[in-house]
């Protein structure tokens, strides 16, 4: 580690910091730097975020505005509620956001994450922090500019790239919980581990975790799956006892079972290896560009443990994981307070269709299954063709190579059908408008079924994506469909309120199922889908 003298000096707050601490000593208030700033000032890390800590009851808040008149007026947001005020300054001042409190001490009931506060010295206001490396503070008094204080050892545990309490870890966890979680995300962000007694106090404590905020757990977290190498933190909350309690989808995935000498693999380190592979193909992009991506890696396989299933003469098999795990996916977002908005879609769709470019490579890569794959992932295929290299983790190299080129045919493929046919971004070439128009008929059942025969046959390569030639098979199945609307329509009149539950059936029926000749026979057909349906809706709890 180099100087700190030298580190400070060149550190592009040096100046900054150099003012805060003649703002201070002109008001007689002691100021420090303290907690990352400082770790990262040690490691070489750039950082934007600087807390100070004062000494005396109010200094903080004082401090904060005279800061903020010195540097040009700048605007103090006070938060009365937490003892703080900041300052955001803007890009061409360095943009840095400046956090100012005074030293205090915390005490805390064991049920509860609020802690009584009260003033305290610079020393209790270190020993109250997560972690030895978040522990240190740098005297901002010009006399003494720059000096490192380190009460608990703090720059011997970065040196030795280790997480460590401050006080006995029992103490900090259960003072606020998350720091569990934080262990788990430092771990990952400096690739340190964390010490042997933290991660037995964890384990002891991991249940304390549930008083915990949701939102407060999200922001940790983010930050953690945004992190180089994900795993890192993620095994330490597995290790910990805090995945089963977050996340226990993923943690349902750990282990190997064996039947007739026959195992599998550890699905949890095949998951958390993938998410590493997808923050390495990743790395130039924006962490707030892929966040998503990487909890779609997360949680690609999580419908892995509900679907395992063991076959004599087969092995053992998940079939249908892809779509149990798409359907798991918003519970997770709910519990996780995650946006369940367009990204819970995002995440949804690519667990669904992970599975869908490696069964490509497995057989013909068709145009018509290159359509499909295009139209169901649209602009997302891109994202989805990076999941998909990333969930490569076999140990067989001939195995990977194999499919490596798979998937580079089956890239080249869909750069050909998408010159030709324009899926990703598909418009039906005739819309309902224009279907309604040309059979002089309102909205309904008829319409949706020609709409639909119509993507299917631009999926299937029956027809061009041309307006001319869907028209043509548009007037081509136009009485087919008319018929078939207006047999829904009829059923729908002689349905009582009970009867209704059937709908959907006979819906399905009517748009995809082959209908007998007639009239008379297709009724019956369709009274015998109705009693069914009906029956299932009783027969279900």
């Amino acid at each position: 580690m180099a100087d700190l003298s030298t580190l400070l000096a060149q550190a592009s707050f040096h100046p900054l910091l150099r003012r805060v601490g003649e703002v201070a000593e002109a008001r007689g208030i002691a100021a420090y730097a303290v907690g990352g700033a400082v770790r990262d000032l040690l490691l070489g890390r750039t950082t934007t975020d600087i807390d100070f800590v004062t000494v005396g009851e109010g200094s903080g808040l004082k401090l904060a505005e005279a800061v903020g008149e010195a540097l040009g007026g700048q605007t103090v947001h006070v938060y009365p509620a937490f003892g703080t005020a900041a300052l955001r300054l803007p890009q061409k001042k360095g943009g840095h956001v400046l956090e100012f409190v005074a030293a205090r001490r915390e005490s805390y009931r064991h049920d509860s994450r609020k802690p009584t506060v009260t003033t305290g010295t610079l020393g209790d206001d270190l020993a109250r922090r997560d972690f030895t490396a978040n522990a240190l503070a740098l005297d901002l008094h010009p006399a003494r500019f720059g000096t490192l204080l380190d009460p608990f050892g703090g720059l011997h545990d970065l040196d030795a790239g280790v997480l460590r309490t401050p006080l006995e870890p029992e103490v900090t966890f259960s003072d606020d919980p998350l720091r569990m979680v934080r262990a788990a995300r430092f771990a990952a962000q400096l690739d340190f581990t964390v010490a042997p007694n933290a991660m037995e106090a964890m384990r002891a404590q991991a249940h304390r975790i549930d008083i915990v905020s949701a939102e407060r757990v999200e922001a940790e977290l983010q930050k953690l799956i945004a992190t180089p190498r994900p795993s890192v933190g993620l095994w330490v909350l597995y290790h910990g006892g805090l995945l089963d309690r977050l996340l226990p989808e993923l943690a349902a995935l750990a282990g190997i079972e064996a039947i007739d000498g026959i195992g599998h693999k550890d699905n949890l380190a095949h998951t958390l290896q993938v998410v590493d592979n997808l923050a390495a193909a990743t790395a130039a992009r924006p962490a707030e560009e892929t966040a998503y991506l990487r909890w779609a890696a997360l949680l690609h396989d999580i419908g892995k443990a509900r679907t395992k299933r063991f076959v004599k003469g087969t092995g053992w098999t998940f079939h249908g994981h892809d779509d149990v795990g798409s359907r798991m996916v918003e519970k997770v977002f709910r519990r996780l307070k995650l946006p369940l908005d367009h990204r819970l879609d995002y995440v949804r769709e690519l667990v669904r269709l992970h599975h869908r470019p490696h069964a490509l490579v497995d057989d013909e890569v068709t145009d018509s299954a290159v359509r499909r794959l295009l139209f169901d992932a649209g602009e997302k295929v891109d994202d989805l063709m990076t999941l998909v290299r990333a969930d490569l983790t076999s140990k067989n190299p001939r195995r990977v190579r194999r499919y490596l080129l798979g998937f580079d045919t089956v890239e080249e493929k869909m750069r050909s059908v998408e010159e030709k046919d324009r899926v990703r971004t598909f418009q039906p070439p005739v819309d309902g408008k224009e279907i309604m128009d040309a059979l002089g008929v309102g909205e309904g059942l008829a319409v949706g079924i020609l709409k639909e025969r119509i993507k299917e046959a631009i999926l299937d390569g029956d027809i061009p994506n041309e307006h001319d030639a869907a028209f043509d098979f548009m007037m081509r199945h136009r009485d087919d469909a008319l018929r078939r609307g207006a047999l829904f329509d009829r059923l729908v009149r002689t349905l009582d309120r009970k009867e209704r539950r059937a709908l959907g059936a006979l819906r399905e029926a009517l748009a995809t199922h082959p209908l007998p000749e007639g009239e008379e026979a297709a009724l019956a057909y369709l009274d015998g889908v109705r009693e069914e349906a009906l029956r299932a809706t009783e027969a279900t709890p």
